[in-house]
């Protein structure tokens, strides 16, 4: 009697015998190069959009630079490196550039921590933490001339709630928005209470995302909630701190409608002007396009060189990733 056991039937694939070797790589490639198009007609609309937009403009504006565009008349002189002298011999240009990297100096460190640390008082499991979330998010979705005109009674000297909680404990709150010293201090606290809530989603996002067994760990090895935070926390929230740091030195550098209602013209001796508001003011209300122009390559230039600075403190290219 025969035990073995019968083998198994040999499968053998089904080849396109119809298609030649030699002809497979140019049908491959054929292949590619029509996913290809495909791939350019479906992102041209997009394309489109960044080229007009964004491209041309800023093609534009570094051209326009180093030029004497009369808006009025439609002409365009090449005139060097004049505007760029005209602008740095303009003291309130020179006080805009001070007044700007104070306000980011303040506002984008202050903010993060802030952020930082409410984000980890939410990501706990309590009642009503999505409603304590939301009110916390709420602000960055609601329109800012909105929020600077409640800011604005707020910061009123007579009856804002501000100076009458300041009242409550002896002290004698300042005209806030009428005072040179006090004026950008007023808008530096309505940028950074703005600006909490989606600094404080992107940690918490960051936050949900990390291994518990890296924690579990610790807490066997014998590590305190403090040093779990700067030996585990912060190491891992590095990416998420890296885009937080850029997003929010762009978003600072670029900060004008806030300021424009709080104190318009610049505030009290033009002690808010910061630099896109003289842009701003040079472009459409002194109608000086080849220096609002020389301007905005200025500013460009700070932010890339705030966004390398920013690169090398957060961590390489690698290290983000």
């Amino acid at each position: 009697m025969d035990t073995t056991r019968p083998h198994a039937p040999i499968v053998h694939r089904s080849t396109d015998s119809s298609v030649p070797d030699r002809e497979r790589p140019q049908r491959r490639r054929k292949f590619g190069r029509e996913r290809r198009r495909v791939a350019l007609l479906l992102l041209a609309p997009s394309l489109v959009h960044l080229v007009w937009w964004i491209g041309l403009p800023v093609v534009a504006t570094f051209a326009l630079a180093f030029t004497d565009y009369d808006i009025l008349a439609g002409t365009v002189t090449f005139n060097g490196l004049d505007n760029f002298q005209e602008i740095f011999s303009d003291p309130t240009w020179n006080a805009s550039i001070w007044h700007t990297v104070v306000f980011t100096f303040f506002t984008v460190p202050v903010a993060m921590v802030i952020a930082v640390v409410l984000a980890l008082l939410l990501n706990v499991k309590m009642r009503g933490a999505a409603w304590y979330r939301t009110a916390v998010f709420l602000p960055h979705v609601t329109a800012t001339v909105a929020i600077a005109l409640v800011w604005m009674w707020m910061f009123e000297p007579r009856l804002g709630v501000v100076n009458t909680m300041l009242g409550w404990i002896g002290i004698d709150g300042p005209v806030w928005l009428a005072d040179p010293d006090w004026a950008l201090t007023a808008v530096i606290v309505v940028s950074i209470w703005k600006g909490i809530g989606i600094k404080m989603l992107i940690y918490l996002a960051a936050l949900q995302a990390m291994p518990n067994d890296v924690y579990e760990a610790a807490r066997i090895d014998g590590a305190s909630q403090v040093r779990q935070f700067f030996s585990i926390t912060l190491p891992l929230l590095k990416p998420a701190t890296f885009f937080v740091l850029v997003v929010s030195i762009i978003d600072s550098f670029q900060a004008f409608d806030q300021l424009y209602v709080l104190t318009p013209d610049g505030g009290p001796g033009n002690s808010t002007t910061v630099m896109t508001y003289e842009i701003y003011r040079t472009a459409f209300e002194e109608f000086n396009m080849g220096a609002a122009c020389a301007q905005s390559v200025v500013l460009f230039a700070f932010l890339l060189v705030l966004m390398l600075i920013s690169r090398r403190l957060t961590g390489k290219e690698d290290d983000v990733r």
